[in-house]
């Protein structure tokens, strides 16, 4: 750990110089792209996408990669969240126009008009009097007038849908960042194996270097030198096997930040921290601020009374109005017709259906508090399971790196003096290696464990 903290103070290199050229280069870009007018908004916004990712893809190649730099590109460029982005505006632009009437409705036509073409005419009666056509044409307009409170009762549901969307969002964007963090720490695990099989590596061609001029010289048995050899061949074994896993790894986290290329070469910093949570409470309060799971379930609660008082609004009467104009055949007078309209939905044929859907929207209310407190109830549950899991992870850890591995590590040195003054043999070196080699890999297993188990609780407590 402190060979890689002073490697990573070293000086910038040319390319970590142009990669710092590059960011610059695309917060300039940005900040002119934001000086589009608002018709030119969604064009600049495909330009500031296409750019990041170019921009990005140069940043992987000039660097090593940090977490936060892998979780700030998913932020900003996995298809899931731009989804959930196209969906939160749909809802946003469905939402302007809740206050909007109904349509007026228009109608033409003849209106109480004889079948007789012949009877439309003036006529003079048998007396000598000039009778007037029969029968009209008609032109009719109709307006319904919304109750406001039923408007402004369905523009804040409207409005209000896509705050659910939102916290879906940041649930997706949680469950997106624990499969990075899972991915990263477990590459990490395995740079830290293959650190260690170099280092193997060079103790087992000691040996056999070491065991082959020994035998020739009649000072060392043979069946040492091949168990060496054996061992040899296992460890670029495995070291094919991890080598094929950290592709595996980075194909994955170029996935997840939505790459052109999925097999893109880059490094990663393998400094990490494991972080206390043992002064965490796992109380109602902390997942119902944390979880935006929670969060989207309040907001579907919200939703729900503001579906009632939608239905409750329903109750009220509309009014609307009706004007008619007919122009006489054959001489009649034009005639008009202004009338108002009513609509009662209080009647009881009529009101029945709103009061059932109020009924219904309440037990759903009541269902959904249901779920938060499931929810939160089973969060409680795995974060105290996985605390206690953590700190006895730790423990285990901390006896290997403390007790067990150097321990182990002072019987090899022991071994390996003795055997290079003669007073111990070759196999004895090589048992005393393949303990400490075998161990070594166990404690980075266990390691391994509880990085997963931390990424696990922070995803239970949505913490990035």
């Amino acid at each position: 750990m402190k060979k890689l903290f002073i490697i990573s103070r070293t000086p910038l290199t040319l390319l970590n110089l142009g990669c710092v050229a590059l960011l610059y280069c695309r917060n300039l870009i940005q900040h002119v792209a934001s000086v589009f007018t608002n018709s030119n908004r969604q064009y600049s916004k495909k330009i500031i996408i296409t750019l990041s990712v170019f921009f990005i893809t140069l940043q992987l190649h000039a660097q090593t990669v940090r977490l936060n730099d892998i979780l700030d590109t998913i932020q900003t460029l996995n298809p899931t969240l731009k989804m959930y982005d196209a969906e939160i505006r749909s809802m946003d632009e469905q939402a302007k126009g809740a206050k909007a009437w109904m349509s007026p409705q228009l109608s033409t036509g003849f209106f109480m008009t004889p079948y007789n073409p012949s009877m439309w005419s003036k006529s003079k009666s048998s007396d000598g009097e000039t009778q007037p056509g029969m029968g009209q044409y008609s032109i009719a307009g109709e307006q319904m007038i919304p109750n406001k409170s039923r408007l402004n009762a369905e523009y804040k549901y409207m409005s209000t849908m896509s705050t659910v969307e939102k916290e879906k969002k940041g649930a997706s964007l949680n469950e997106l960042y624990a499969d990075a963090k899972r991915n990263y720490y477990e590459w990490l695990i395995i740079k830290k194996k293959l650190s260690i099989l170099d280092d193997n590596e060079k103790l087992l061609n000691f040996m056999i270097s070491n065991a082959e001029i020994r035998y020739k010289n009649g000072l060392e048995k043979i069946s040492a030198y091949y168990k060496a050899k054996a061992a040899l061949g296992s460890l670029e074994s495995m070291r094919l096997m991890l080598q094929n896993e950290i592709k595996q790894k980075r194909i994955v986290l170029n996935t997840l930040m939505n790459l052109p290329d999925k097999n893109e070469e880059y490094d990663i910093d393998t400094i990490f921290s494991v972080k206390d949570y043992a002064a965490y409470i796992f109380d109602s309060s902390l997942f119902i601020n944390s979880r935006s799971d929670i969060k989207a379930i309040e907001k579907d609660i919200n939703l729900t009374y503001l579906r009632q008082d939608l239905e409750r609004t329903k109750l009220k009467p509309e009014f609307g109005i009706r004007y008619e104009h007919m122009f006489g055949f054959g001489g009649a007078p034009n005639l008009y017709t202004v009338m108002g309209m009513l609509r009662i939905p209080l009647a009881r044929w009529s009101a029945k259906m709103y009061k059932a859907n109020i009924e219904g929207l309440k037990w759903q209310a009541v269902s959904l508090n249901a779920q938060k407190q499931m929810l939160i109830n089973e969060y409680s549950g795995m974060a105290t399971g996985m605390k206690t899991e953590i700190d006895v992870k730790k423990k285990q850890v901390s006896l290997y790196e403390n007790n067990i591995i150097p321990a182990l590590r002072r019987n090899y040195q022991t071994m390996q003096l003795g055997y290079e003054q003669n007073t111990e043999e070759l196999f004895m070196l090589y048992d005393a290696w393949e303990t400490l080699n075998m161990t070594q890999l166990e404690y980075l297993d266990q390691l391994q464990q509880l990085l997963v188990m931390q990424t696990e609780l922070e995803r239970v407590l949505q913490i990035k």
